[in-house]
C-alpha cells in the first residue's frame, strides 16, 4: 500500500511535536531541574546558531539547517539517552532503529535524502557535520550559562563546560566559548 501524504505528514510531524515533551535528560539528572529545556528547545537554538555559523564559514547552510532539524529526531523514540544511562553502541543501534522507523512512511525520495544527511551527521562525514557536532557543544555551554544566571552554581556545570571544551576544535568556537564565562 502507498502511504498517502496525510498518512506520512501526520507520522513524521508526530515525531516532530514529540520533541516539545522529551526534556534534556542531563540537565534533569545533573542539575535536579524538574522542567529542563526540551529536545524541541534544544534543536531550534542549535539550528539558529547552526545557520548563522555556517553562512559565517561559507557552507551548505541549507543542509546544515537540515541536519540540525533532524540531529535528534530520533529521540522523539527512545529520549534523550546519556554516556551514564546506555552504552555509545546500543545508543547508536536504538536511535537507527527509531529514526528508520520515523522515515519508513515518508516517500522513498525525502527518506533518502533525511537518512542520508541524518547519517551524515552521526558519521561525521562532512565539514557541516564536523561544525554541526560543535555547535552542538556551545550550544551546550550557551545554555549553562542560562542557567546559572538562573541560579544554579557553576560547579554544577563543570561536566557541561568541560564536554564543550574537549568536543570543540574549531578555532572561532573555541573563542567564542572563552568569553562565555568570563564574567
Amino acid at each position: 500500500m502507498k502511504a498517502t501524504q496525510e498518512n506520512y505528514d501526520s507520522d513524521f510531524f508526530q515525531a516532530v511535536l514529540k520533541l516539545k515533551t522529551i526534556p534534556r535528560q542531563g540537565w534533569k539528572n545533573k542539575l535536579g531541574l524538574k522542567n529542563p529545556e526540551s529536545v524541541a528547545d534544544h534543536c531550534y537554538s542549535l539550528t539558529a546558531m547552526a545557520m548563522l555559523l555556517s553562512d559565517v564559514k561559507g557552507l551548505n547552510t541549507e543542509k546544515i539547517i537540515r541536519m540540525a532539524l533532524l540531529h535528534d529526531l530520533a529521540e522523539s523514540i527512545t529520549g534523550d539517552l546519556t554516556p551514564d544511562e546506555i552504552s555509545k553502541s546500543k545508543k547508536e543501534k536504538l536511535e537507527r532503529l527509531a529514526m528508520k522507523e520515523i522515515l519508513k512512511k515518508l516517500d522513498a525520495k525525502q527518506r533518502t535524502k533525511y537518512w542520508c544527511i541524518w547519517t551524515e551527521y552521526q558519521k561525521n562525514t562532512s565539514k557541516e557535520a564536523t561544525l554541526l557536532h560543535q555547535i552542538d557543544k556551545l550550544e551546550m555551554a550557551y545554555q549553562a550559562k542560562l542557567y546559572h544566571v538562573a541560579g544554579h552554581n557553576k560547579s554544577q556545570l563543570v561536566s557541561f563546560l568541560e564536554s564543550a571544551r574537549s568536543g570543540i576544535t574549531d578555532s572561532d568556537l573555541k573563542k567564542t566559548l572563552s568569553k562565555l564565562f568570563k564574567d
